[in-house]
């Protein structure tokens, strides 16, 4: 019988953890501390001040508003907004040091999070791939054991940094409703509203198509929406992003949700949920997302840029069975195999 272990969570700083943001890594973090304590385990999340996370203790750490929003992918690197992070993880660390947690589990994707944990038991989870060359320089100077969110992610970092990364994949809890529902001709885009994430892509397709696109989530990147979401898009209007047991409502009555993405996904917790609501996925085959949906089975994928064969696979996925979907999904994105891997590898510090 293990003993229970106090664990510390590190959370991204840049934006307050809630059940209605649309940021995977988020998600991600607060499934698995919530596994963790069901568990028996003593954890703590460090986080945003603000941030709420049912059932689980939250250390709150103040933080600039000039850091606030200011994501990994749109940050300019200015000096003043360098030295509020700075400034807010060494509050955090300064927190955490105190606390003698027996292990840290650090999911920051911050040059401060990953040099103010020098010396810690700690695994850093990487949820972005190595895109950013000062992270690869702070990752690769970084001694503690590195495990990312999915095999194609590892092998990419593992590439990038000449050492062996941990693949940990995402799970996702079932929020689906009970029933099937009404399907509805309805393509949803839902998370963040960025260039990486295709949105304007998917709203042209979504029309192409002949079904009414709907984007649930944050524009993360104003200029890119401005430019290429909102024409095409047109009266449409975004919706905030909602609850997760909300959106798998929504995925479970709309008729594909799309992710011609424009970069190396990482994972895709957005496919993994809709999948699970039995909503087929369509997408671009790039990343990780040919890992996380299988072609045919639970969706279909196309060669990045094809947006006319994106349109074609619509019409395919609808005719998936989507009871088979869902019940793969079931047993693909288990949220209770995802922790006990993450337990595993926190277990392996203490060795």
């Amino acid at each position: 019988m293990r003993a229970p272990l106090s664990v510390a969570v590190i959370a991204p700083l840049v934006a307050p953890l809630s059940d209605a943001h649309p940021y995977g890594n988020q998600h991600l973090l607060c499934d698995l501390a919530r596994g963790l304590k069901e568990r028996g385990h003593d954890v703590v999340i460090y986080a945003a001040a603000g941030s709420t996370v049912p059932g689980v203790a939250i250390e709150p750490i103040a933080v600039d508003s000039r850091v606030l929003r200011r994501f990994v992918l749109l940050r300019e690197n200015a000096r003043d907004e360098a030295d509020a992070m700075q400034r807010a993880f060494d509050a955090l660390f300064a927190r955490l040091r105190g606390h003698r947690h027996d292990v840290i589990s650090q999911h920051a994707f911050d040059r401060e999070a990953i040099a103010g944990c020098s010396g810690l038991r700690v695994l850093h989870t990487l949820h972005l791939p190595p895109m950013r060359d000062d992270m690869v320089a702070s990752v690769r100077d970084c001694r503690e054991p590195l495990a990312t969110v999915s095999h194609h992610c590892a092998a990419a970092w593992s590439k990038a940094l000449g050492r062996d990364v941990l693949a940990l994949p995402n799970g996702a809890p079932d929020f689906s409703p009970p029933g099937e529902m009404s399907v509805e001709d309805i393509a949803l885009s839902a998370g963040r509203i960025s260039r990486e994430k295709g949105t304007a892509t998917a709203v042209c397709a979504a029309r192409a198509a002949g079904l009414r696109p709907l984007i649930v989530g944050e524009i993360y990147d104003r200029d890119y929406f401005d430019r290429d979401v909102a024409p095409p898009l047109g009266e449409l209007r975004v919706v905030a992003p909602m609850p997760r047991s909300s959106l798998a409502r929504l995925m479970a009555r709309a008729a594909v949700v799309l992710m011609p993405v424009e970069w190396d996904e990482p994972f895709g917790l957005v496919a993994a949920e809709a999948q699970l609501a039995g909503c087929p996925v369509v997408g671009y085959r790039r990343g990780a997302l040919p890992d996380v949906v299988e072609d045919g089975v639970g969706g279909c994928l196309v060669d990045a840029g094809d947006e006319h064969a994106l349109v074609a696979a619509i019409g395919q996925a609808r005719k998936l069975d989507r009871r088979a979907i869902r019940q793969r999904a079931l047993q693909a994105f288990s949220m209770s195999a995802c922790v006990e891997r993450h337990e595993a590898a926190l277990l392996g510090l203490l060795q």
